[in-house]
This record gives C-alpha cells, structure tokens and sequence, in this order.
C-alpha cells in the first residue's frame, strides 16, 4: 500500500495532502487553538483532525480517518448524529448540531458541530470543514435552569390560586394547573383568551383596555372582572399584574395572580341593595331613622329624617334645632318628652307638629327605643314618621262622615257603618226603619256583621262569618254575599250585602261600610225560573236528543236510560258496538252528566298508537327512559288527573300494557316508563270496543281478569240495522247540519231516498250513512235532499237475505259455514273462522249477518 493512500471500506482517501502543504505556523496554530478542528471528504471520511481532537480523545489519527471517527461518539447519539451528517451532506448545506463525544476516560461531554462544505470553482464540494466548541457547562446550566423552572412551576400549581405569566407584551406564556381547571381549557386555548369567552362580554373591552394601559405606562395591573367557570357560570375575580424588569429596567414579563372574589362582590351587592330598600323605603313611607346619644347630644339623622325637618344635609342635628322646627303651640311637650327620656332612659312615643319656614305645618310621630352601649351609657334609636297626610285625612273623613250621614239617610238602600272591630257606629233611615229600631237600639244590639246576631237567618251566619273571614285573609278585601235578614215583622227578606273596608296609611282598616239592598223580589223570579228550566231540561232530556245522540227508538231509550243511570256514579263502563255506532258520542254523555263534568275529557284511540309506544303514551316517560325519550312526557292518565279517560279500542291493547291498565284499575297508581315512583291518579275510565272480548280472553290474547274489571258496567250500544225507525230522525239532522255548513236551503228529503235508507243494511252504521248523507249534500242541487242509488250497495234489510244469491254466494256460505263448523262457532282470535277464511273479524261479522248464517253450525236452506 502507498504510504499517501489510507484505505477504508470502499474508497480510497488521500492521506492529508493538504496538511502536509500547510505552512508550520498555520499547521501549530490548528494545533493549539482550544477547539476542535476537523475535515472531511465529500463522502464524510474524515481526513484530518487538529491535536485537541487526538488527546481528548487519545485516539491517532489513523484511528480517527475514514468512518473509524464513530467510535469517539456516544452510542445514544450516534444514529441521530450519522443521519444529520447524511441529510447535510445530501442537502450540501451548512449546519450545526449537539453530540456528546466519549472523552479518553470514558467519560462524555456535549459539544456543538458546526460543519461548512468547500467547494471547487464549479461549485463542487470537495471538503467539509467543521469545529466542535465543549458546551458541557452550558447544557447543565440549562438542565439546571430546567429543574428550577419544573420546581417553580409545580409550586405555582399547588399554590391555592389562579397565577400565570405573561410576555412583556401580555402574550400568555405559563399557566398554573388551577388555571386550566378552573377554564376546562388547554393553554394553547387560553393564549387566545380575548376570542375564546372567558371573560364576560360587558367586562372584555374595559379589562383589554386596561392591560393596554398598563403594557404602554409599565404600571401594575389591577381589575375585577368576571371569568366564565368550565361549567358556564360566571364568578367575579379581582386580577392583579405586577411587571418584572430587569437591569436596565425594561419589563420583561408580567406575574398574574386572579383572586375568586365573587362571594365579597355578592355580599357588597347585597348591603347596597339593602341599603337602596332602606332608603326607598323610608322616602315611600315618609319615615326617617335617627339615633341620639343623650350624654353627648351627638344626633345622626337619615336623608328622610333630614327632609322631613327641611334641613340641609350638611346640618349637624341637636336638639336645638328639633326644637326649633316644632311648632309653638307643643314646643313645651316636646322639651317635656325630651328630658324625660334622658333621665329615665326609657323608650318614648310622642305627636307633635312642626312648624316649616313657609309656614306649612307638618304632623309627625316620633318613636325611640333606648339602648345601652358597651360603657353602659344610654343612647337612642328610632323612627320619625310625617303623618300629615293621616292626619288631613282624618280630618276630612270626619267632616265627611257628617256630609255622608245625611247622603246616606236618603239612600234607596240599607246603609250601615262598623269600626274595623265590627262594633255599630251608624245605620241610616232605611236599615232603622227595617229593623224597627233607634240608632241607639241598634248600636246595643249584641254581634257585629262578622259575629251575625238575631237579624242574619241562621242558615246563612255560617257563610256571612266566612265571608269575613276570607276577607281579613286577603288583606281587608271588599266583597259582597246574599244572605236573608230579619225585619220588624219577623220575616226574612232577600239582600245583596257589599262590604267596603275603609284603610289608613298604614294599611290598616279604619271603617267597614256596608250597604244592602233588597232583592227578594229578584230571588223569587230567578227560583221561578230555575224551576222552569229544570222542567224544560228534562223535557229536552225526553225528546229525541240526548247530549249529542239522536235517536228514540226503543234499544237507543234502553242505552240511554243506563247512561243516566251509571253517569254520576265514578263506575267503570265498558262501551260495546260495531264500528261507527256512535261508543264515543255515549262516552262523551257518560263524561258530561258526571260529577266530573267540568274537568278534562282525555281521549286515546288504542288501535292508532302503535303497540312500542302505547305505554309512554298513557303512562308517560322519564327522559332517557328509551330512544328518542328526549325530556319527561306527561301521560295521558296524568292529563286525565280528576276528570275522564276514554280508551276506544281497548281490546288492541298489548297484553304487557293490559298489565299496568290492571294496576292502575286497582290500586289507582301507575309508574311512568323509566321510572320507579308510583303516581296516584283519580281517573274515571271509560272503554270501548268493536271486538268480542270473550273470545279474546278465550284465545289469550286479553286478560280475563282486567276483563272483569273493565266490565262493571257493560252498555251495548245497538247497530243501525236495529234503528230503522231512528234512520228518518237521523237524516234530518245529518241534512240540517251539512246544509248549514254547506250554504244550502234544503225544504224537503224525497220519499224514495228515505225508504232506500232505512232499508239498507249500513254495515259501516251511523258513519257511513253521515257520509252519505255529507255526500249527498255537497253533490246535490236545489231544495229536495236525494241519495244516488249506486252508492247504497248491498241487499235490503226487509228482503229475505237467501233469495237471488247467486251460485257464488251460495258458495261462500258454504266455506263460511264449514269454517265455523270447524271452528265451533268462534269468529276471532288466532283459531277463529275470520283467520281460517283469511279475512277481518269485522268483515265476517257483517257476512254472517247479511246472510243469514247461524255460527253454530245451523245449516241455512239453500236457494233454488
């Protein structure tokens, strides 16, 4: 091998040329600068590296030429130290970076690696020069700094208190872990605290002005303001900035500490809001507080206390000049009251007038009570009232009352007034001349009008001393009541008695007026007439309508008579019928005759409500008691609370919710979905169905025993078929009422279309003829009511119903027989003759019927 070649792993590299060319000065000062020096070729072998490399290494410079130079870094540092001097190499860029190189002792320090490429006059690399300067001291003084700053920051986080730091600018640099809790935010959200509602938006423009001012004139940041809690609530914090600065005296950041002082704000505003109340208080009440040390004479005296003497405010108040105020005339009572409070040291009241410098006279009322201080001297407080309005009032009422008695002497009506302790002050002419009695007589006759004596008739002194009574309740409130009072001759006549309180200033009743006037005459034209209409009412209960149904056949009279029977009565009713026979309108009259009346008529199709939710809707649901179950749902037992409820199509109840129906039947409770509170109800339930519910609880799809219970009172409401004579009835008030609403003048129902109505077999009932007859109605023209025959589909009633069947008809009897042959008669459930045929119960009814097929197994004859 050439002694100028070293040789490594795939290359060949001159073995320093360069240095060798170096003069001896340039070669000893590389040698003796107090930093590492070092050059590579452009593939990253070293070729060169100055003494205090070698002997901080103590590695020769074979050893350190070509890739051996790795050995001299720290195994932890090498992959990231050989990938950043692969990228700079690839980027052929200057750069720099941390590396820890083992010392000869093992031991290893931090340097940092400065590496420049040279290149040729095409621009080529050809060489890379680098130094590494020791920066051991530095990185542990950072290290150093590092753990003072993590000590200080988990200081400043157990500290009881929100602290941060800021830039000099106010840009937010640290935050305190109660900070962040207190917000429920990180601090990258809290850098943008200006945007992101922390601070309340009436506070955020007077608290960013503020920090304004105090970055601008470097003065201590001071302000209240509220902050918005994680939860949303707003507290009142009073925060305060002081500026760090530093040798020269320029800020370099600011230290913040926020003190929760929102229970202080609550209580200052709570003494303020006191403090306004007193204040308005006294001014609305013309009342002013003073409190006077007699040992002293020191006096202090409130706004209203300074008003009512006309004083200017800035007056020192004494006794003095309270005497000066008061009029001439009670001058010497008052001195009088004064030295006696202050040798007996007693509490005082005392009226008095004052005289004001534009000469108005005031009435007051002073009152004190004296108190001891800790050095046992005495010292007053108390009260000062203007009672000048009082005072004028009273006054007038009494030259009132004179003016009054003669008014009222000529009153067409009894006239009488009491003391507030209803004692007798005065009756006029008339009341006397009623009772026969003298003003005197009649002011010793023993009970006041709240305590009724001899004149009120004794079935009414129990509701005349409750009328009172409710009265004092409210207040001293007027009112009025008709009670019958005793006259001279013994008998009782009729009044309306209104009762007038009188009140004083302080709210207190000063006089009762009371004035009866007669109405007797009235009582008896309205018992008349009361009669009258119980007589007329019953008539219209025996005419053709009742409540809403129209009918007076004899099996509707039947259903009627039971309806007036079981209505006052809170039974439960089972209302039974075909579709469109009116269970409703029966439900309904059942609701309106009851002692429930004038309380709620809640209606709940059961069929209608699909079967996931039928529950919630009667019993109602807890929020989150299942999907969709956003907030509490009242049910509709609980909107029935004290009046009814009417389940139509009761038998189409899940058997799950027949189970809480039974519960509530028994014990009167119920829970909602979601819950487990029972809920007690007062509910009168009324149902109804179009169903057998027989067969059901035969076939175990209803419950025998809500069964049982449902039918304490069973009312069958008869199908149309078997109203014929109620169908003529019925027209008439079908065609009167769409006539109205259509605008039509229809005189007269054509004989033909009468006859075809009452002799079709309406399997749809009174639903569907009302449809007809809307039907007809909206379609006809001119005054003559008339019914298209292709819309009454069907065979007459009064036609025997086996004549001119067809061979087809024929033929469903046959099936329909022999299904309810097989099925021993039964037409529901899941073994009934309806399912076996694949058709509705409700259509096999009207089959059955229409045909004339006996379900028990009668054979009818055939046509021939």
């Amino acid at each position: 091998m050439s002694a100028n070649v070293i040789t490594i792993p795939g290359a060949q590299i001159e073995a320093r040329p360069w240095v060798d060319e170096l003069p001896l000065e340039l070669r000893s000062f590389l040698d003796r600068i107090p930093t590492i020096a070092w050059s590579a070729l452009p593939d990253g072998s070293l070729d060169f590296c100055n003494q205090p490399f070698r002997d901080y290494t103590c590695l020769s410079p074979e050893q350190f030429y070509g890739s051996e130079w790795k050995s001299a870094v720290h195994r932890d540092d090498l992959p990231r130290f050989e990938t950043w001097w692969q990228d700079l190499r690839q980027s052929q860029e200057a750069g720099t970076t941390e590396v820890r190189l083992r010392r000869f002792d093992g031991s290893s320090r931090w340097f940092l690696v400065f590496a420049n490429p040279l290149r040729d006059e095409s621009g080529h690399i050809f060489r890379w020069y680098g130094t590494n300067i020791d920066i051991e001291d530095r990185k542990r003084a950072e290290e150093n700094l590092r753990a003072r700053e993590l000590s200080w920051r988990q200081i400043v986080d157990n500290i009881p208190g929100l602290v941060a730091t800021m830039g000099a600018m106010g840009e937010v640099e640290f935050l305190n872990r109660q900070i962040l809790e207190y917000f429920g935010k990180t601090s990258e959200e809290l850098k943008d605290w200006a945007l992101i509602d922390v601070v309340h938006p009436d506070d955020l423009p007077r608290v960013i002005e503020a920090r304004i001012e105090s970055i601008e004139e470097g003065r201590i940041y001071s302000v209240e303001h509220r902050c918005r809690r994680a939860d949303g609530v707003y507290r009142w914090f009073q925060v305060r900035g002081l500026p760090v600065r530093n040798a020269e005296d320029a800020i370099t950041a600011w230290y913040l500490l926020l003190t929760d002082i929102d229970d202080r704000k609550r209580a200052e505003e709570a003494i303020r809001r006191s403090e306004a109340y007193l204040a308005e208080a006294q001014r609305l009440s013309h009342t002013g507080s003073f409190g006077w040390r007699p040992d002293s004479g020191e006096i202090v005296w409130s706004d209203e206390t300074y008003r009512i003497f006309a004083y200017d405010n800035t007056l020192k108040p004494t006794v003095d000049s309270v005497l000066q105020r008061v009029h001439p005339d009670d001058r010497a009572l008052a001195q009088q009251v004064i030295d006696g409070a202050c040798q007996t040291g007693s509490d005082f009241a005392h009226e008095y007038r004052l005289l004001m410098p534009d000469e108005r006279v005031k009435h007051v009322h002073a009152i004190a009570r004296a108190l001891k201080d800790a050095s046992g001297n005495c010292e007053f407080v108390g009260a000062v009232t203007d009672i000048t309005e009082r005072k004028t009032a009273e006054e007038k009422i009494r030259e009132q009352e004179m003016e009054l008695r003669q008014m009222l002497d000529l009153a067409p009506q009894s006239v009488a007034v009491f003391g507030p302790g209803g004692e007798r002050l005065y009756a006029n002419r008339r009341a006397l001349d009623y009772h026969g009695l003298s003003l005197e007589e009649w002011r010793q006759t023993p009970g006041g009008f709240f305590r009724p004596g001899w004149f009120i008739h004794p079935d009414d002194r129990e509701r005349a001393v409750r009328g009172y009574s409710d009265s004092t309740r409210s207040g001293g409130s007027a009112y009025e009541l008709e009670q019958r009072v005793q006259g001279a001759d013994g008998g009782y006549r009729w009044f309306l008695v209104r009762f007038n309180p009188v009140h004083d200033e302080q709210g207190k009743i000063t006089r009762w007026y009371v004035a009866a006037t007669d109405i007797d005459d009235q009582k008896r034209t309205e018992e008349q007439l009361r009669t009258e209409n119980l007589v007329l009412r019953e008539e219209i209960d025996r005419s053709s309508m009742f409540e809403e149904i129209v009918g007076s056949c004899k099996p509707m009279q039947h259903v009627l008579k039971q309806v007036e029977k079981v209505a006052p009565s809170d039974s439960t009713v089972l209302i039974l019928g075909e579709t469109g026979t009116g269970k409703e309108l029966i439900a309904r009259a059942l609701h309106r005759r009851s002692r429930r009346a004038n309380r709620v008529f809640v209606r709940v199709n059961c069929a209608a409500i699909p079967q996931s939710l039928i529950a919630s809707e009667l019993f109602g649901h807890e929020k989150g008691a299942f999907t969709g179950a956003l907030q509490r749902r009242l049910g509709r037992f609980e909107a029935a609370n004290g009046g009814t409820l009417f389940l139509d199509e009761i038998g189409d109840l899940p058997m799950e919710t027949q189970i809480a129906l039974l519960r509530v039947l028994q014990e009167r409770e119920f829970e909602r979905v979601g819950s487990n509170h029972p809920i007690s109800v007062d509910v009168r339930l009324i149902a109804a169905t179009n169903r057998d519910l027989t067969a059901a609880v035969a076939d175990g799809i209803f419950r025998q025993d809500l069964f049982y219970r449902l039918n304490v009172m069973p009312i069958a409401v008869p199908p149309l078929r078997e109203r014929v004579e109620d169908i003529p009835l019925l027209v008439e008030y079908f065609v009167a009422r769409y006539a109205k609403e259509a605008g039509k003048n229809i005189r007269h129902i054509s004989k033909r279309t009468l006859d075809q109505l009452k002799h079709y077999h309406w399997p749809g009932n009174i639903r569907e003829l009302q449809n007809v007859i809307e039907r007809a109605v909206i379609l006809g023209d001119g005054d003559t009511f008339d019914v298209d025959e292709s819309w009454l589909r069907g065979e007459s009633a009064e036609s025997p119903q086996h004549e001119g069947l067809s061979a087809l008809a024929n033929r469903e009897v046959e099936m329909i027989e022999a299904a309810l042959a097989e099925c021993h008669g039964r037409i529901s459930g899941p073994s009934g003759a309806a399912a076996k045929l694949g058709i509705p119960r409700q259509t096999l009814d009207s089959k059955i019927r229409r045909l004339g097929i006996d379900k028990y197994g009668q054979k009818r004859p055939t046509s021939k």
